[in-house]
């Protein structure tokens, strides 16, 4: 206090001495105090700055891998659900078992004859394996399925039957019947094997596999202890197993082959025996096996039980002749039940119906259950970032070729699996919609879990935000809900799914409104278009049209007239649903109204010159790929673009096809519009679209038809038959005959296309034994992958007139 005192004496001495040094001195310490407080302040000012701008950016980069924060829609999963706790999911392999558990042991054949070193093991669902023809005969996704794989000389069954019960899932049995073509005598390795996923994490020590006794006995958390027993009938040499330590579930077959060692032994003119080895791994006595196959030499004709029992259920798993007997009364449950769903046995001959079930039961039986987390991008990611870790119930493609889930595809699926069980549709469009993150953004392709991963080319897996796919999904849960009303009354379990999937929904729909919007009012563009030089014309992968021509040169003046109709799809889904609802319908009414006005639609694409709808963007016809000379010796020529005639910004007429379709395939088009008579009478001439095996995804006077994008990529959407477009074009012109001008017409064309792509497909399965995943317009041979039992397969609906 005193000094304090003091120094403010002496300060004010001072002044009354000497006004005018005081005042100059005063005026320097206010300056500087002045100036100090405003560098201060401006230091502040951009630390702050700086800080909301680190905080905004770690935010944006945050966005694209945080979930929406609304209620799950799927609230039971796991054992809370028994009828589908185990089941048939991992359609990437032959014939495999798994529960819908993240951490769920999995069981999976092998087998490869012995001495054929050719031919190799089979395990994974490959193309290059050239078996004559795999798939299920029977499945109804719930309870049994048999599957028929044609491996020459081979005929292998694999089935099963599940008996229900229990706290921990149930028994089930899975039966392996071997045959040989001609009755002859063929001496092959069968392997069963159980396998426990580690990319969670160490399984050990609340998770383990062994064998004890001929038995292979697990324990994990959830089923506690359970047993797996080998039954069997026919001529078995050897039975030999092993206990080991598997990197991963998509090396198991690598694994297995390393712990082959020759025996001495030998079985006729055959070759040696290879038998297992105990993996030397295991000498530690804390590790733990986490990979057992089984392995049993044996000759056709054979087969082999593998019953799978828990110690919580008393009521025994099927086995021998019980299982026999059993099988039996299922097919005759499954196929009345399916006559009962679609009413083909009286349209079709008996072969036919044979393949419309097979088609069905391969889409069901295609179903997996996967668990991890995908990569995505956004912009404001310097790298790509892990999604959360998420399950993911879905339908695939393909088994061999696409063993994982896409989303529009889904959309497709769910039109024929909805039909059959509502509840498994649902089930699986609310394991989609949980994938939604904050921004309202689905990735459209899921790759999920090691053995996905291992299965997809390295460019492919990152997914980014920008990125959209079709809203098939969205249209059909809307037509779901127009089909089943009494399903999702109040009170009914479906409508509180419904309930809980509707934010979700509501997010997936704006975030279309507002990242895939053109520059013009009522504009829709897809993006993701990059031009890198070296493609004929840019693929839309978003679009799911891949390499359909749009406008030449990417740019954002672009207007895609296929995502503008899909948006008036998903407006009236959104209103039908909100309605349902009972849920405020304006907007989205609103919306489908004004992108439903033809006036509009017109002003945008519709080509008075050509008197067709088309894209709008910065596009010329003049490329052509050409050979570009090595610039080095060390370097390699390489094919290239050509622009010989510069793009100008107008309509994509020149490519007349799938998209030029939409206003009348989404049932945009009103029934008395001239617009739709023009595209009706388009549709019907062979020199265009038609074909007597569908319509084709390009017109053959496109300069583009069937000509490759690049020197390594062949075309894909440039003149083949699809089956999901010719699907939505008989919904269409079966809509269109109900009333209107052209209601006759649409009529004829519904039922000559109709016959058109259910005589080729089941023409072409009936040579070669597949599904396809597109038909040749030109011979209505089958081309691309196979099986490709998903949209494909819809084939079974168009049969039975149900749209």
């Amino acid at each position: 206090m005193v000094r304090h005192r003091k120094v403010g004496n002496s300060q004010h001495k001072h002044g009354n001495n000497n006004d005018t040094g005081s005042s100059m001195g005063s005026g320097e310490n206010s300056n500087w105090f002045r100036l100090s407080s405003f560098w201060k302040t401006g230091i502040g000012f951009c630390c702050l700055a700086f800080a909301i701008y680190v905080s905004v950016l770690g935010y944006l980069e945050t966005r694209v891998n945080t979930p929406l924060d609304e209620e799950k829609a799927v609230l039971e999963t796991g054992l809370s659900v028994p009828e589908r706790y185990w089941g048939t999911y991992r359609p990437g392999v032959y014939f495999g078992f798994k529960s819908r558990e993240p951490r769920s042991p999995v069981f999976g054949l092998m087998w490869y004859e012995i001495g054929d070193t050719h031919k190799g093991i089979r395990h994974w669902c490959d193309q290059n394996d050239n078996l004559m023809s795999y798939g299920w005969l029977r499945h109804d996704g719930l309870s049994f399925g048999e599957q028929l794989i044609m491996d020459k000389p081979l005929n292998i069954v694999t089935s099963f039957i599940k008996t229900p019960g229990g706290e921990n899932g149930g028994h089930w049995t899975a039966r392996i019947n071997v045959t040989s073509k001609h009755n002859t005598k063929t001496v092959l390795g069968l392997v069963w094997y159980g396998a426990l996923d580690e990319s969670l994490g160490p399984a050990a020590p609340h998770s383990r596999l062994w064998m004890e006794n001929g038995a292979m006995l697990g324990h994990t958390p959830q089923l506690h202890n359970f047993r797996l027993n080998f039954l069997h009938e026919g001529k078995l040499y050897h039975t030999s197993y092993s206990e080991a330590i598997a990197p991963g579930l998509h090396v198991l077959k690598e694994k297995f082959y390393s712990l082959l060692k020759p025996s001495k032994e030998r079985y006729g003119s055959i070759g040696q025996l290879p038998i297992l080895q105990r993996d030397p791994k295991l000498n530690d006595q804390d590790v733990y096996a986490n990979f057992v196959p089984v392995q049993m030499i044996v000759e056709t004709p054979f087969y082999l039980d593998v019953v799978y029992t828990t110690e919580d259920l008393p009521t025994p798993p099927m086995k021998g002749v019980e299982y026999t007997n059993e099988m039996e009364m299922n097919r005759m449950r499954f196929d009345f039940e399916f006559d009962k769903k679609f009413k083909l046995e009286e349209k079709y001959a008996e072969l036919d119906v044979i393949i419309a079930r097979a088609a069905f039961s391969n889409m069901i039986g295609g179903i997996g259950y996967f668990y991890g987390a995908g990569r995505v991008k956004s912009p404001h990611t310097s790298e790509p970032v892990p999604y959360w870790r998420a399950p993911l119930y879905t339908a695939v493609p393909s088994r061999s070729f696409f063993p994982r889930g896409f989303l529009w595809d889904e959309g497709f699926h769910g039109l024929l699996i909805g039909r059959w069980s509502p509840e498994i549709q649902m089930d699986i469009a609310a394991h989609w919609l949980d994938l939604i993150n904050v921004e309202g953004w689905i990735p459209r392709e899921q790759i999920l879990g090691v053995e996905a991963i291992a299965r997809v080319p390295k460019e492919f897996i990152v997914q980014s935000n920008a990125a959209a796919n079709p809203p098939m999904l969205l249209v059909q849960l809307a037509q779901l809900v127009r089909n089943n009303p009494q399903l999702f009354e109040p009170g009914q379990k479906l409508r509180g799914t419904l309930d809980r999937m509707f934010p979700r929904l509501q997010a997936w729909y704006q975030w279309f409104q507002t990242t895939q919007k053109g520059e013009e009012p009522t504009a829709y563009r897809w993006r993701g278009r990059e031009d890198d030089g070296l493609q004929l014309n840019p693929k839309t992968l978003t679009s799911g049209l891949d390499d359909y021509p749009r406008a030449s040169h990417p740019s954002d003046i672009e207007r895609h007239v296929d995502l503008r109709c899909w948006m008036y799809a998903a407006a009236d889904a959104m209103a039908t649903i909100a309605s349902h609802l009972h849920r405020d319908t304006t907007k989205f009414e609103a919306t489908r109204d004004q992108l439903g006005d033809e006036e509009l639609l017109n002003e945008l694409h519709w080509s008075s010159s050509t008197q067709t709808y088309a894209d709008y963007g910065l596009h010329t016809d003049g490329v052509r790929l050409v050979r570009q000379p090595a610039k080095s010796p060390n370097e390699q020529s390489r094919v290239v673009r050509s622009v010989s005639v510069p793009p100008q910004p107008k309509l994509v007429t020149s490519a007349f096809g799938y998209v030029s379709l939409f206003p009348m395939l989404l049932m945009v088009l009103k029934p008395e519009s001239p617009k739709l008579g023009k595209i009706l009478e388009d549709l019907d001439k062979p020199e265009l679209l038609w074909s007597k095996y569908g319509l084709r995804s390009l017109s053959k006077s496109s300069p583009l038809y069937m000509k490759r994008n690049t020197e390594h990529d062949p075309p894909y959407w440039r003149g083949q038959v699809w089956l999901n477009i010719n699907y939505l074009a008989l919904r269409a012109l079966k809509h269109y005959s109900q009333a209107g001008t052209y209601a006759k017409r649409a009529a004829d064309l519904h039922n000559r296309l109709r016959d058109n792509v259910v005589r080729n497909v089941l023409a072409e399965y009936k040579r070669n034994g597949y599904l396809w995943e597109q038909y040749s317009g030109e011979d209505g041979k089958g081309s691309g992958c196979k099986p490709f039992t998903g949209w494909t397969a819809l084939v079974v609906l168009i049969m039975a007139g149900e749209y």
